[in-house]
């Protein structure tokens, strides 16, 4: 809460809130096709396209995979357009992808699938422009709190499964896209009208060029922040886009006894959707928290605790048999940890990086993004070489642990160079 009234008198929190808002409705448009993808399998399969698991993981994946390139496009575009110019010509396409669905319908090809999720990655890329305007209203040493808030839009993926498989249900699984469409022009409305740009008196843009770009590439704590990033938003990322695959390849008879028992529902596909949410919940709203927490003790710190427990529970869930519900807690507990690992990255990065922060801002969530579908191509391939998640689950663990290392080798250099004048806690 000491971190909420911090903000009481600074920024500009309209601005704050649409930042939100448009990143929330990103967010859910960018990650439906992960609690669609069973009703969408087998639409395709009326039509004489059976999705080979392969197929599926490059379906889910090519959304956050676009998304990452496009991020770097869009960080690009913060600086030289402005944020709000930016995110209006971004969230075009994404209605553009989302009508295409809705209209196509049960005809609709994997092909033209293939491209509706292309489009989709520019709701994925919306990251890159959200944050950057957020935190260009707040000081440094608010970054962590005002970051988190407006990151904590990735709430929508929870709004995803809640809702998305019981409409495919009633209504059919494009009308989910007819559904996203109009929410997100609302959106577009709202943000046009409400949103503002930081003014000069408070931020000044500096418009990059390309070799820009290739100077913070070769900085070498770019790269350590892209490492840090690509586990903590890539796994976050990665296992809400393949939550409901997994959950209906392992606890599927454990679901339909529940939703039949509890909720009187039939539909598995639906109670799959209610338990991706829960797991997935406490990773979307508990980022402003992780950025909170580190404002108080320092990124390095609350990085170390979030991670080390991320790595264990992952290890723990490869490893250990668990029942459903269990193995629910376990996935709850990871999905936690890493909202809140997301939240203490960004608590960092606009401290060493706030002069270049919308270019920073889009190169890290590429990382992220690039993280997120190497994920769900890790345990695409480990269901299909082994007929279970295990080895990818102890692929992910091993990754954070080498994250964990790397947060252990720059630790000291951070804290006795750029640290020392950063503004907030390191």
């Amino acid at each position: 809460m000491a971190g909420f009234k911090a903000l009481k008198g600074q920024g500009h929190t309209p601005t704050l809130f649409m930042a939100f808002l448009y990143f929330d409705m990103s967010f859910m448009v960018w990650t439906m096709l992960g609690p669609l993808s069973t009703e969408i399998s087998e639409a395709l399969a009326l039509g004489g396209h059976i999705m080979t698991a392969g197929e599926k993981a490059t379906l889910l994946s090519l959304p956050i995979l676009a998304g990452a390139f496009l991020r770097i496009l869009l960080g690009f575009g913060v600086d030289k357009l402005g944020a709000k110019l930016t995110a209006l010509l971004s969230q075009s396409v994404v209605i553009a992808a989302l009508l295409t669905a809705y209209f196509l319908a049960d005809s609709i090809t994997y092909n033209i699938l293939l491209i509706v999720a292309l489009g989709l990655g520019f709701a994925g890329a919306s990251f890159a422009v959200a944050l950057p305007q957020a935190g260009q209203w707040y000081p440094p040493k608010s970054q962590g709190i005002v970051l988190g808030i407006a990151g904590a839009g990735n709430i929508g993926v929870v709004i995803d499964f809640l809702f998305a498989p019981k409409i495919a249900e009633l209504w059919g699984w494009s009308s989910v896209f007819g559904v996203g469409a109009a929410m997100s022009i609302v959106v577009f409305i709202a943000y046009a009208f409400i949103a503002k740009n930081a003014p000069e008196s408070v931020y000044k843009a500096r418009p990059k060029k390309l070799s820009d770009y290739a100077k913070l590439l070769k900085d070498k704590d770019t790269w350590w922040f892209n490492l840090f990033y690509a586990v903590s938003f890539g796994g976050f990322v990665g296992f809400a886009g393949y939550m409901k695959v997994y959950l209906m390849n392992t606890y599927q008879a454990d679901m339909s006894v529940f939703g039949t028992e509890v909720f009187n529902e039939e539909n598995v596909k639906v109670i799959a959707g209610y338990f991706g949410a829960l797991t997935i919940f406490a990773g979307a709203v508990l980022r402003p928290v992780g950025g909170a927490i580190a404002d108080k003790m320092g990124g390095v710190k609350s990085l170390y605790i979030f991670f080390g427990i991320v790595a264990t529970l992952a290890m723990v869930n490869a490893l250990v048999p668990l029942p459903f519900w269990l193995a629910i807690v376990v996935l709850f507990l990871i999905m936690a940890n890493l909202g809140m690992a997301n939240g203490a990255v960004f608590q960092l990065v606009p401290q060493r990086f706030g002069k270049d922060i919308g270019i920073m801002t889009g190169i890290i969530g590429a990382a992220g993004g690039l993280g997120g579908t190497a994920l769900i191509k890790t345990l695409g391939w480990s269901k299909g070489a082994f007929d279970g998640y295990a080895t990818g689950f102890m692929i992910f663990a091993a990754v954070v642990l080498v994250a964990i290392a790397g947060i252990s080798l720059v630790k000291t250099r951070w804290r006795t160079t750029w640290g020392v004048k950063a503004g907030g806690m390191i």
